[in-house]
């Protein structure tokens, strides 16, 4: 697949994260491997969280409630969608966490055929 995909595929990361939770990653990269979509994203992390980050129990907090918030947009259908049309494929399986004291977030997309390049 194209390094042009793979730029598509994560503007639309970008872009759903902007959405959802207020603003995207700073960087953002995004490689398919067979029918996998790997983004990694670094700098995800909003200065109230980082605040918060300051105790044990903040960093706690932070991880439960980005993890699960992100779990949340995936389910959304009209996410998915917006992710299948641009592939030309189903997704299967999306798993996603965040490392937040390095604040870097990995998520991959398990896609139901090897991702092509649309002709």
């Amino acid at each position: 697949m194209s390094r042009n995909m793979e730029h598509q595929f994560s503007m639309l990361v970008r872009e759903i994260r902007k959405e959802f939770v207020g603003n995207g990653p700073k960087e953002i990269s995004t490689r398919f491997i067979g029918s996998w979509a790997v983004s990694e994203m670094r700098g995800n992390l909003t200065n109230i969280e980082k605040f918060m980050m300051n105790s044990i129990d903040g960093e706690k907090m932070v991880h439960e409630a980005r993890t699960e918030f992100v779990k949340k947009i995936y389910k959304d259908k009209g996410v998915r969608q917006r992710f299948e049309e641009l592939m030309g494929a189903h997704i299967v399986r999306i798993f996603s966490d965040i490392d937040i004291e390095a604040d870097i977030a990995m998520t991959v997309f398990v896609f139901d055929k090897p991702l092509h390049s649309k002709e």
